[in-house]
């Protein structure tokens, strides 16, 4: 009696096995057309994605950044102008990224916007600089400190105080001194000695063997004198 269950059981499994077979066959029969022509077409997306990267995207980046080392070699030699603006020859960074954008790699907007300060182009810098998208936090605060200059020369002093705070939070190293430092000049600039107070006295704390650290008892005492 408990073989013939189990048999039965056997055969009830085996049948509807079967009727799965049977209804997945039939779902071929019926969509197979439309299931090729879906992979036919993922299988192209797939190639023209490679096909596009291998041979355009990977060649313009490495024509790309071969156009950079001369204006990155006028950088250097603080050649300003030419390193942004090119000379006719050669490129400079504002043609590399009209030509090829972020191609070139993200450094490109953080020079552009350090030689547009240079030259007293505040707009350009801070249009370029907002444009970098660079992951070392180092050159971000960088980026973010050289923006603040920009604003500076514009006279938005109150843009400018959050940039030199973002690049102080960011570089949390001795870079920070002097971004807080010019945080505080900021804050006096506008009038308000208390919160310059506060950026020299966190340099005076936390910085005091940098550059900055080393005279900033006088920005804390001409505030505190003039109290």
């Amino acid at each position: 009696m408990a073989k013939e269950k189990i048999k039965e059981q056997e055969m009830e499994q085996q049948a509807a096995v079967g009727q799965s077979i049977s209804a997945v066959e039939k779902f071929f029969n019926e969509n197979g057309k439309t299931l090729w022509i879906c992979v036919a077409v993922i299988a192209a997306i797939i190639l023209g994605y490679y096909a596009y990267n291998r041979f355009y995207t990977q060649p313009r980046q490495a024509e790309a950044r071969s156009q950079m080392f001369p204006a990155e070699a006028s950088f250097r030699a603080q050649q300003y102008e030419l390193a942004l603006k090119g000379d006719g020859n050669t490129l400079g960074f504002e043609q590399i990224i009209d030509e090829y954008g972020s191609k070139a790699g993200e450094a490109v907007y953080l020079y552009a916007g350090e030689c547009a300060l240079q030259l007293g182009e505040f707009e350009d810098a801070v249009s370029y600089l907002k444009q970098y998208k660079g992951s070392d936090d180092l050159l971000a605060a960088r980026a973010l400190a050289c923006e603040g200059d920009a604003y500076v020369g514009l006279e938005k002093y109150n843009e400018a105080l959050a940039c030199f705070e973002k690049a102080a939070a960011k570089a949390d190293n001795m870079f920070a001194a002097a971004y807080l430092k010019k945080a505080g000049l900021v804050c006096e600039e506008i009038g308000d000695n208390a919160k310059a107070l506060t950026f020299y006295k966190k340099i005076k704390d936390q910085y005091q063997q940098s550059m900055e650290g080393y005279d900033i008892d006088k920005y804390i005492s001409r505030i505190e004198n003039a109290e």
